[in-house]
Formats: structure tokens, C-alpha cells, sequence
């Protein structure tokens, strides 16, 4: 077997495993792009009470308002990744996200960290990509991973 048979069958399996896998694309490419965020709100909504006391220990603004920061970083981060799955409103769940980050930038006290900016950079580059896909409609799925993949 030459290496053109090789290429030749790896390119039809490619080409067989796209049209099966073609309308699932989009939805995989989108959970991809916001997965950090997903994340980053389960584990809020599992471990509360950590994030609060760590909040009021940091700032000293007591119970109540490390609370509602908690909340808001949890509604902000889920409701935005509901948002951009479902299609809806994607340019505003962006922003909501980039606004996630600054929150979190100010509260956990982290701007000159450097793994803290290159994840935040990265963060950008994907809330960008979402945006821009859903204003051109006929970028594919497959431009959306291979764009953020090159950003990471």
C-alpha cells in the first residue's frame, strides 16, 4: 500500500465521518469554545460556600455581598453558556462573558499573573470567534475549531 492509498482511504474516512457528523458540528464546536466557563460555573454552584468565605475573607465585605458576587459569577457564567448554545443572543452572552472575566480579574486579584493572562487571552480570542461566527452564518464548524485551536 502506497502512501497515496493511505491518503486516498484517510480522506474518504474523513469525508464519510463529516457527512454523518455534519449537523453536530456546530453544537460540539460552541461547547468547545465556552467549556471554561461551564466549568468554572459547576464548580461555583458545587462549592458555594468555598467561593463566598473566599471573597469575604479577600475584600472583607461580609456574608451578603460575597454572596451576591458569587451569584452574579455564577448566573453570568451559566446563563451565558446556556445563551451561546442555544444561539440566542450570542453577541450579549459574550459580552456577559467578557464581562465574567473583568469581574473576576478585579475580585480574585489576579491581573498580573501571567497564567491568569494567557488563559484570559485565550478566553478573548474564543468569545471573539463566537461572535464572529454567528454574525457569518456560513463559517463551518470546522473553521470555528481550527481558528481557536491556532489562539491557544
Amino acid at each position: 500500500m502506497g502512501q497515496n492509498d493511505i491518503m486516498n482511504t484517510a480522506e474518504d474516512f474523513a469525508d464519510q465521518f463529516l457527512r454523518v457528523t455534519k449537523q453536530y458540528l456546530p453544537h460540539v464546536a460552541r461547547l468547545c469554545l465556552i467549556s471554561t466557563f461551564l466549568e468554572d460555573g459547576i464548580r461555583m454552584w458545587f462549592q458555594w460556600s468555598e467561593q463566598r468565605d473566599y471573597i469575604d475573607g479577600t475584600w472583607n465585605c461580609g456574608y451578603f455581598l460575597a454572596s451576591i458576587f458569587v451569584f452574579i459569577n455564577l448566573f453570568g457564567q451559566l446563563s451565558g453558556c446556556i445563551l451561546v448554545l442555544s444561539r440566542n443572543f450570542v453577541q450579549y452572552a459574550c459580552f456577559g462573558l467578557f464581562g465574567i472575566i473583568a469581574l473576576q480579574t478585579i475580585a480574585y486579584s489576579i491581573l498580573w499573573d501571567l497564567k491568569f493572562l494567557m488563559r484570559w487571552q485565550a478566553q478573548c480570542c474564543r468569545k471573539e470567534r463566537l461572535i464572529l461566527t454567528h454574525e457569518d452564518p456560513s463559517a463551518s464548524a470546522t473553521n470555528v475549531l481550527a481558528e481557536s485551536s491556532r489562539t491557544v
